[in-house]
């Protein structure tokens, strides 16, 4: 099954960004940069499971509760949220 009929079939919309539009992925974009950068590239995987697990608790464990985000004025995610009662 392709991907367009999958999609088709579990009544799902596939989402792209408009062609020559950086801007639209930013936030994304931004997130796996930093994924690859602080985590990825300074590890060595045994197996995709490995590099699962360990993508897992970066966000988790990391990236959510604990690092600090310029954009939410120095706060982690999840403060940011308990701040903000998103």
């Amino acid at each position: 099954m392709d991907w367009a009929a999958f999609l088709k079939q579990h009544n799902l919309v596939h989402s792209m960004s408009r062609r020559g539009n950086c801007h639209d992925n930013a936030v994304v974009e931004s997130f796996f940069n930093l994924l690859k950068r602080e985590r990825i590239r300074r590890r060595v995987y045994r197996s995709r499971e490995d590099a699962r697990r360990d993508v897992f608790d970066y966000i988790e464990m990391f990236y959510n509760p604990k690092r600090k985000h310029a954009r939410n004025g120095m706060l982690s995610p999840v403060d940011f949220e308990r701040q903000h009662k998103i």
